[in-house]
């Protein structure tokens, strides 16, 4: 899922569980997936439909916050 359309579903009223984990293919980075109701989940992924990965656990907390999210789980 793009921050577009994380955006547009947030201002549609759409509640996404939003989980922060460690990347499997590299665990010094963070990466993003929102679960949807029906099981469905969903990565943050970026224009290339490639899951983007965080450094920073600092900054994706404020890139989810600009994206709207207020709430976000962590599994480390």
């Amino acid at each position: 899922m793009r921050r577009q359309d994380v955006k547009a579903r947030l201002a549609e009223g759409v509640s996404l569980e939003t989980h922060i984990s460690a990347n499997p293919s590299n665990t010094k980075e963070w990466i993003v997936f929102f679960k949807k109701n029906g099981g469905r989940s969903f990565f943050l992924v970026d224009d290339q439909e490639q899951v983007e990965s965080f450094a920073d656990l600092n900054l994706l907390i404020a890139e989810l916050s600009a994206m709207g999210l207020n709430i976000a789980e962590v599994h480390f």
